[in-house]
């Protein structure tokens, strides 16, 4: 076979101009502009910069409203994950099943992920809508948006239902790999099926599983926006109101620029320390086969 070479030595970096200067433009240059505004003290009507240190930092966690926040996005991210992973495995396993029509069960089980967050936030308002909403009519319960206590469930259901779609399909992918040999040596050995599927297949799912739970995790810190502002707009009386939409409503309805530049390096250290821990323990625990 023959080789392909570049003739020219400088085409390689021609080529590559494009990605870098995305890179530079939308990822490298707004990570370097948030660090200083969030070192800074931003007038939200003149715009002038005042050299703050570290004061931005010291608010954010001496806000007890912020603080609550965050653990509200820890409570919200733990459920939407665990939630999130067992739904998708379950239906994951149904779908694997030899059934006829078992395409088109697929289909209508994945596409929920191709809708943006903000038309799948919609969708659970036209359910869940104190005014008119389907399920308010059904059950006489119309305070489902409107009650501190359910609107979170509300919109957990919300953020679980729109990324099963994405789970569902890597399992499925990481299920069909799971050698038939293995499960029948099991069986024939005696192993009932709950041994089975805790022995070989999920030591076969662990990576997928794994990558799963990082990517959720990323999801609900980050992408939970749309849903939440569609749905409840933060409320009830902040019960819903997670760090991105803290963040949201800081920079551009309070106009809080340096402010909502430290929340935002907040968040993403909470996320890149979540993800370096998930990697140091159960990453430990994955069997790449």
């Amino acid at each position: 076979m023959k080789q392909s070479t570049f003739n020219n030595k400088y085409l390689p970096y021609v080529l590559l101009v494009p990605t870098f200067f995305i890179l530079v433009v939308f990822l490298f240059y707004p990570a370097v502009e948030t660090f200083r505004l969030s070192l800074f003290k931003i007038h939200p009507w003149t715009g002038a910069e005042k050299f703050a240190g570290l004061y931005n930092f010291i608010k954010i966690f001496t806000n007890g409203d912020y603080l609550r926040s965050f653990v509200l996005s820890a409570y919200f991210a733990i459920v939407v994950i665990i939630a999130g992973l067992f739904f998708s495995l379950l239906i994951a396993i149904l779908l694997n099943q030899k059934i006829k029509g078992m395409r088109f069960y697929r289909t209508f089980l994945i596409w929920p992920y191709a809708l943006s967050p903000a038309i799948a936030g919609a969708l659970f308002n036209f359910l869940f809508n104190p005014a008119n909403g389907v399920l308010c009519y059904f059950t006489g319960f119309r305070t489902w948006l409107t009650d501190e206590k359910t609107a979170i469930i509300v919109v957990i259901i919300a953020a679980v239902w729109k990324n099963l779609g994405y789970n569902i399909i890597f399992y499925l992918t990481a299920l069909r790999n799971v050698p038939v040999s293995a499960l029948e040596s099991a069986s024939i050995d005696g192993a009932g099926p709950v041994k089975r599927f805790i022995y070989i297949t999920f030591a076969y799912l662990s990576p997928t599983t794994f990558f799963l739970f990082v990517m959720n995790t990323i999801y609900a810190y980050f992408a939970s926006f749309g849903l939440i502002d569609v749905l409840t707009q933060g409320g009830p009386a902040g019960s819903t109101k997670v760090l991105i939409y803290y963040l949201y409503k800081d920079f551009f309805v309070h106009s809080k620029i340096g402010y909502a530049a430290a929340e935002s390096l907040v968040l993403f250290s909470l996320v890149v320390g979540v993800t370096v821990l998930q990697f140091r323990t159960a990453g430990k625990k994955v069997h790449y086969q």
